[in-house]
């Protein structure tokens, strides 16, 4: 019997060991399905990346060239002047990564017009292949040429052109722009598709443009006839496996045709490195199940060793179940399982925080009943949808068994049956995610971003940020209209471009003050003294300050410079300094001018031992002009009185107005009293003429009083009251008359006219 029952378990043990390599072998083919299903999902997704944003970069292109041949064919534009003309062809630039300039070439191959230069360079492209395509009326629409190497930049490039026709309706020329292929090489190079993989890019002729990561070594060979070719051309888009007709290497192709256009995209991965990873799964899986099917052999040997290894392994299953259990337990969201019936037949220990009840008393409930009919109808669409094979994806609050309310996110994956998850559905994986800290710092940061906008659209002063570089990142509607550059333009563009800085004699501060910020890492300013200078040449004066930005890693990141707009300020501070020391009427030196002059005048005559004179004047008869026509009357007269005595005196003097129709006279550098007696008489003879106010004629005297120095007094004090007391003394003795101080205890001596032989002191006062 124990022979017998040895005999059994041996070949129990081999056909278990069979079935075990039988289940290996299906395991390591379903991997290297597998591992093909993802490469040829995988590969697809890059390959329509890949052809959408060519076919974008390409349509951009094409609107661009048609709005350029469009506006060649109106007369009008090509009988503008040079300038004019070129900003009306090329007025929506196109700005993306690696397109050149747009160029205008006549019928005979000529370059008459280049979007980038003032004057075109001197180069024919009458040997090009898009041209003669064009020209002779082979092709229409877009047309891509064939990889050409730049006859100026000695670089790669992919033309696309478009022809424009003349008044005759005849192809007169043609527009064309090209693509660096180095454009193509920095798209590709992101991917990486392992060992003997890359990315190449065709045209439908079947000439290479890229091919990378191999350089451009192959550039413009051509691959027609080719059997990968062939099959390239033969659809639109698909996957297959060939042999590189170039290396000899075996790839899985997945390849695309890009929109319209005569290009074929594809992403060639070896056959290798898709299976690189299989292979070493499989070899590690068979060699498992080799060592497993030696041990069932050995078991069946061993019996009682067999039995304790059983053992052995249910423990370790138990652990396992236990150690999956208590991880799923354990993870922050909520995991269940659900069948095609809805109904539940796993879930994790959340569910209790989430719905009240334990996994144990969840098992088997519908899903209806634990939601519940008003929040079970809110997810039901997204239920059918998944139990239809598409997986689900969204958000919504949900109140917890506590009555908390919280924000979830939640997705619903759908169980497949069959190789590859292609067969029908047989339920859904769900997991809710409580992300309500994540929502409450995403709100909060969006209001706070919002406050610092918003604040930075109202204050007053011009905000410019910028990066690390010193390159404008953001300009607050203040800093757009004092620099004259709207935001959009700005970005990107150096500061000192945007913002140019002088100081007040014109030179540009160097360097700047938010360079010097981000060069320290400190603040800067604020500092006056700054001019700013407007794209249209307006200047402001600005306080400007500067503070660099560091984030929480003390990485620089950029900086930001404030300007304050001060030129009214120190518009109204140089208007209140003249206003402190002249006249607001006459706009005459004031008192404390005057006095300031006089000081420096007796220190000077005192060094150069001469003379100088105040001297006193007092308008007759102004109070009865003030009566009689009126205050504005009296203003006039002042005005017209102050600018005839101004012209009267020489540079060096010194007209005053004291206060209501009283003015002062300083005369320093006087050499002798008879030129002070001269400037008398030419104080007299500005009242010879009558004052013409409001249309009529009006005649007014004049009593003024002098005193000299230092005859009369060595101070400016006791000048001014001799002189005061001599005016007085003019106006008793009659008026229309200058009086000269003869002392304390004697009257003021009237000033005698001079005799015409005196004509040379008069001229020389």
């Amino acid at each position: 019997m124990r022979h017998f029952f040895s005999q059994r378990l041996i070949w129990l043990a081999l056909l278990l060991s069979m079935g075990i390599g039988a289940m290996v072998a299906r395991t390591v083919w379903t991997m290297r399905q597998d591992e093909w299903a993802f490469a040829a999902r995988t590969n697809a997704n890059l390959a329509t990346a890949l052809e959408h944003s060519l076919g974008w970069t390409l349509g951009a292109m094409d609107q661009s060239l048609q709005d350029v041949a469009a506006k060649l064919e109106q007369p009008e534009v090509m009988r503008l002047q040079h300038d004019v003309r070129n900003n009306v062809l090329f007025d929506r630039p196109l700005r993306a990564a690696g397109i050149m300039d747009v160029y205008v070439v006549d019928s005979q191959g000529d370059v008459i017009i280049a979007s980038g230069e003032a004057l075109p360079r001197n180069v024919n492209y009458a040997d090009r292949d898009y041209f003669q395509a064009l020209m002779k009326g082979d092709q229409e629409g877009l047309v891509i040429g064939r990889p050409v190497l730049g006859r100026v930049t000695q670089t790669w490039m992919l033309p696309v052109a478009r022809a424009y026709r003349g008044a005759d309706g005849r192809v007169a020329g043609v527009v064309v722009s090209s693509i660096r292929l180095s454009y193509f090489n920095e798209l590709f190079k992101s991917l990486d598709l392992g060992p003997g993989s890359g990315v190449n890019l065709f045209l439908g002729s079947g000439t290479i443009v890229s091919r990378y990561p191999y350089g451009d070594g192959d550039v413009g060979k051509s691959l027609a006839g080719t059997e990968n070719m062939l099959r390239f051309l033969a659809e639109r888009s698909g996957s297959f496996v060939g042999v590189a007709a170039l290396d000899g290497v075996e790839r899985f192709y997945t390849f695309r045709h890009v929109g319209p256009y005569p290009l074929v995209v594809n992403v060639a991965q070896s056959t290798d490195a898709v299976l690189a990873n299989w292979r070493n799964n499989a070899l590690q899986l068979s060699v498992f199940a080799l060592v497993l099917m030696g041990s069932c052999v050995g078991l069946a040997v061993l019996f009682t060793r067999e039995l304790r290894q059983r053992q052995q392994v249910a423990l370790r299953m138990q652990q396992a179940e236990h150690y999956l259990r208590t991880i799923l337990d354990n993870l922050p969201s909520t995991i269940s399982y659900w069948d095609k019936a809805q109904r539940n037949r796993f879930i994790n220990k959340t569910s209790s925080e989430l719905y009240g009840r334990t996994p144990e008393q969840m098992q088997g409930m519908s899903a209806a009943e634990v939601l519940g009919p008003q929040d079970y109808a809110v997810v039901q669409p997204y239920v059918l949808h998944a139990l239809e094979g598409h997986p689900q994806m969204f958000e919504r609050t949900i109140t917890m068994a506590s009555g908390e309310v919280r924000h979830m996110h939640i997705t619903y994956t759908p169980d497949r049956d069959g190789n590859g998850g292609t067969g029908p559905v047989r339920g859904i994986f769900v997991q809710v995610t409580d992300i309500t800290e994540r929502k409450r710092m995403e709100d909060e940061l969006f209001r706070e971003k919002e406050r610092m906008r918003l604040t930075l659209q109202s204050i007053g002063d011009a905000v410019i940020c910028t990066d690390a570089e010193g390159r404008v990142t953001y300009l607050n509607p203040v800093a757009q209209r004092m620099t004259g550059w709207p935001a959009f333009d700005a970005a990107g563009h150096d500061v000192d471009e945007v913002a140019p800085l002088y100081l007040p004699n014109g030179a540009q501060t160097q360097p700047s003050p938010l360079r010097q910020a981000l060069a320290r890492q400190s603040p800067c300013g604020p500092t006056r003294g700054v001019v700013l200078r407007r794209k249209d040449g307006q200047r402001f004066e600005v306080e400007e300050s500067a503070s660099p930005i560091i984030d929480r890693h003390r990485h620089l990141t950029g900086a930001v410079m404030v300007l304050h707009d001060v030129t009214e300020t120190m518009a109204m501070a140089e208007r209140m300094a003249h206003l402190a020391q002249y006249d607001a009427l006459t706009d005459l030196p004031n008192r404390m001018l005057l006095q300031d002059r006089a000081r420096h005048a007796l220190a000077q005559a005192r060094r150069d031992g001469k003379s100088l004179a105040v001297m006193y004047i007092d308008l007759d008869g102004f109070k009865q002009v003030n009566d009689t026509l009126g205050h504005d009357v009296g203003d006039q007269l002042l005005v017209q009185f102050a600018r005839r005595l101004v012209a009267a005196m020489r540079e060096s003097d010194t007209v005053c107005r004291q206060g209501g129709d009283e003015f002062v006279v300083l005369l320093p550098g006087l050499a002798s009293d008879e030129q002070a007696c001269v400037v008398g008489h030419k104080v007299l003879a500005v009242c010879d003429e009558p004052f013409v106010l409001q249309e009529q004629e009006l005649r007014i005297g004049l009593s003024a009083g002098m005193a000299l120095f230092p005859q009369h007094g060595g101070s400016y004090d006791e000048l001014a009251r001799n002189a005061d007391a001599a005016m007085y003394a003019a106006k008793r003795s009659g008026r229309m008359q200058v009086r000269r101080y003869a002392g304390p205890l004697t009257e003021p001596e009237k000033v005698a006219p001079r005799e015409p032989q005196d004509s040379r002191a008069l001229s020389e006062a």
